[in-house]
């Protein structure tokens, strides 16, 4: 069934985060800090992890580099065009409107809680590779996967965030779920080059979205999110030219 993943993928992030809202009277604040660092450093080797399979390659028995420049247009490209549009503050704001929807009071990390979590499972080689996988092959294996590790993600953030990590639940569905609907309609177009760079890129986010964990606010993830369009263009180029 195509969008399976995606589903089973949402219900293991609200399942996650309701157990660590269990958990996070328990959780007492010399736990919460250690926590977080943990969590953020394993983010952090999954995005270098992800980076260094595209990166580095044998050629003629030697180990050699590519994708470079592909890297630092993607970021710094992708970086002005997230600044001009203040995603940032954007993604925020639609955290504090989701928290007004739903009457949650009392809760300063409610936004926090929100946006991280929502970029720490959104963005990356699995939600990307996954959802394509799905609409192409209907093959829901990694997102299996990946909700399988999200469960984890969401349970330690959610013990230390509150309630608004469990509400990351819609921007999966929605966003896993719109890629799937892509890679189902022009599958044919989709190139494994394609999912290869995006891939790439994601893998570079979600070490940026590792740091932030540990060292908070050190980067605006979600004004570096158009990175991720950056191979598209390229793609559409190299299908034109």
């Amino acid at each position: 069934m195509i969008g399976l993943g995606t589903i089973i993928n949402t219900v293991a992030v609200i399942v996650g985060g309701l157990l660590g809202m269990l958990l996070k009277k328990g959780v007492a604040g010399r736990f919460e800090k250690i926590l977080m660092q943990g969590l953020g450093l394993s983010t952090m080797f999954i995005g270098v992890g992800g980076v260094l399979k595209y990166m580095l390659v044998m050629e003629n028995g030697s180990m050699t580099t590519r994708g470079t420049m592909l890297l630092i247009f993607s970021l710094v490209i992708g970086c002005i065009l997230g600044q001009l549009l203040d995603l940032e503050r954007k993604t925020e704001s639609l955290g504090v409107k989701l928290k007004a929807a739903v009457k949650i009071k009392n809760d300063d990390r409610f936004v926090e809680g929100f946006v991280t979590s929502s970029l720490v499972i959104c963005v990356g080689a699995m939600a990307i590779v996954g959802a394509m996988e799905d609409g192409l092959t209907g093959d829901c294996s990694t997102l299996v996967a990946k909700s399988l590790l999200d469960f984890v993600l969401v349970m330690v953030m959610a013990a230390t965030y509150g309630v608004g990590v469990v509400f990351s639940a819609l921007p999966v569905f929605v966003y896993q779920g719109a890629v799937t609907l892509i890679a189902l309609l022009f599958g044919s177009v989709i190139s494994q080059t394609l999912i290869g760079e995006l891939s790439f890129v994601g893998s570079a986010l979600i070490f940026c979205v590792g740091v932030n964990l540990v060292r908070e606010k050190t980067f605006q993830v979600a004004n570096m999110l158009p990175s991720l369009l950056i191979p598209v263009f390229v793609e559409i180029y190299r299908v034109i030219f």
